[in-house]
């Protein structure tokens, strides 16, 4: 019995032996994980943190930031990175006090506001024309050469009195004046009309003109209303080939 507690010891005394030793994670108190407590990754953390804020908040000190070489690909080169593109574009970072134009990829350096400052190239090259431009037209001409330009310009000017309009010769009927004369409607008889095959007639009289005024006119002065020697008016209203006075009569009313 002795000698199988004895084996199951020793036994037990190999395997703790064997397994991997379980790094330290530090006081339980301070909050800390595995890997925490290397400062070199507590400050490439602030340095990411601050770069992503873009505010500058953060610089790290010398001590966090080791000399190495910056093309290593390590933690320590990328915070040490970070902190001189942070030192170089905060103000007063750079000697100037401005920031260097070579760390933030700007390739200009960057200019004060002065008074003195020369104004700014114009967008448009071709600029306003010169009668628009005052240095270019005084340099064409002057004060005095205007004022002359202006004198020439009255001495030619000319009043021209207004003179009596010319009477009006009697060309014809006015179909105006006789639509605003009469007060019949169309188709209402006012005139008799005798005689035989009055429709082909009227047809016949009035497929000479091209509008109905014109049938109007040539009424007129045949005779018309009071007599119809072409047939034109076959109803009797004294209105030749369905001309209407009604146009007439309501611009007249306005």
């Amino acid at each position: 019995m002795i000698t199988r507690t004895l084996l199951a010891m020793t036994a037990g005394g190999l395997l703790a032996a064997c397994q991997p030793a379980i790094p330290d994670s530090g006081n339980i108190n301070t909050g800390r994980g595995v890997g925490f407590g290397d400062s070199s990754f507590e400050a490439e953390q602030r340095a990411r943190d601050a770069a992503l804020a873009g505010d500058g908040s953060y610089m790290p000190a010398a001590s966090e930031v080791t000399a190495q070489p910056l093309d290593d690909g390590s933690p320590e080169a990328t915070a040490a990175e970070t902190a001189r593109v942070l030192a170089a574009t905060r103000p007063g970072g750079a000697s100037n006090g401005l920031g260097n134009d070579a760390a933030t990829n700007s390739g200009v350096a960057p200019v004060n506001a002065s008074p003195s400052n020369p104004p700014p190239a114009a967008v448009n090259a071709v600029g306003i024309s010169n009668e628009n431009n005052f240095d270019a037209v005084s340099g064409q001409r002057s004060i005095q050469d205007d004022a002359a330009r202006v004198a020439a310009n009255r001495a030619q000017y000319e009043v021209v009195q207004p003179e009596a309009l010319p009477e009006r010769r009697n060309v014809g009927p006015n179909i105006v004046a006789y639509a605003l004369q009469t007060n019949q409607s169309v188709g209402q008889q006012i005139y008799s009309r005798i005689g035989f095959n009055k429709a082909r007639k009227f047809e016949r009289a009035c497929a000479q003109y091209g509008h109905a005024d014109q049938a109007q006119i040539a009424f007129l002065e045949a005779g018309g209303p009071e007599k119809d020697r072409l047939g034109m008016d076959p109803d009797g209203d004294g209105f030749a080939c369905d001309w209407d006075p009604t146009p007439f009569r309501r611009a007249a009313q306005g």
